[in-house]
């Protein structure tokens, strides 16, 4: 059976407007249920016939959050002109899209949702969300290898952010990283001579692969949804922080910001060669 709302709760979960403006159109008469004007307060559910102004009210979707242990093989995107495409693998019969990549080559946990505001914050690179690898590569791992990894690599004309790199066996590692460069540990094990013979991703943010094996998927708990939004409720408010700092600090001149961003690149390229001593 499904769930009883207020109308006017009902009509805001939608999007269409406001509780307030809900209640208003109600009190002016424009909406109705079931081909009937509806008294203030009653409650409604999905299988009543909503009208506003004589259209059909539309539903949102029902959110859809899946966590996904991509096989090798298959790719990130949801061109239906691949066949090897991410959205027919897993074959779900609502419309859904990935967030964010994970090269074909590479295996492991992928989350797919079918809301759209959900995968900017999640992907927008100032908010740090951890993402966690097992690699392997071609050739026993060493202490300065391990190191170097960690504390920054230039690749794409950036120095990549320190990250936790942890060994567990001659030739396979694990790292931690807040940001998605291209192809990142890929080009950061080629930089140190090192080729990537395997690359499996096991956590984005608070969701793990768990027991999933390639191929298959699952819905994310109503516990695993809270931890995202919460992360992303949090990093979304430190990004308004940064924002209003930086409008009360904009009065520093043109001189001023080009000698910062200089004073920052030859910090970057001191620490840099510090790691490579």
């Amino acid at each position: 059976m499904s769930e009883l709302k207020r109308l006017n709760k009902y009509i805001s979960e939608t999007g269409f407007c406001s509780r307030r403006d809900a209640d208003r159109l109600i009190e002016q008469g424009q909406v109705k249920v079931n081909g009937l004007q509806p008294e203030m307060g009653v409650k409604v559910s999905d299988n009543d016939k909503i009208e506003i102004n004589g259209q059909p009210l539309k539903t949102k979707p029902k959110p859809v959050y899946l966590a996904y242990n991509k096989p090798v093989g298959i790719t990130s995107t949801t061109d239906s002109s691949d066949p090897t495409n991410i959205v027919k693998a897993i074959g779900y019969h609502e419309r859904i899209f990935p967030i964010g990549r994970l090269d074909k080559p590479s295996q492991g946990l992928i989350l797919l949702t079918n809301q759209g505001d959900i995968v900017n914050k999640i992907l927008r690179a100032g908010n740090n969300h951890e993402k966690e690898y097992k690699v392997t590569v071609n050739k026993p791992i060493t202490d300065e290898f391990i190191y170097k990894m960690a504390n920054g690599l230039p690749i794409l004309d950036t120095i990549t952010k320190r990250c936790k790199v942890t060994k567990i066996s001659a030739r396979t590692f694990t790292i931690v990283l807040t940001q998605g460069l291209n192809r990142q540990i890929r080009r950061m094990c080629e930089y140190l001579d090192y080729d990537v013979t395997r690359l499996q991703r096991l956590r984005i943010m608070n969701i793990e692969t768990g027991d999933l094996k390639p191929g298959e998927w699952r819905h994310l708990t109503e516990q695993e949804i809270k931890k995202i939004e919460s992360a992303i409720k949090s990093s979304s408010n430190n990004q308004i922080h940064s924002l209003d700092s930086h409008k009360k600090g904009k009065r520093q001149t043109k001189h001023e910001s080009v000698s910062r961003a200089a004073k920052k690149r030859a910090q970057q390229k001191a620490r840099f060669r510090n790691n490579q001593n």
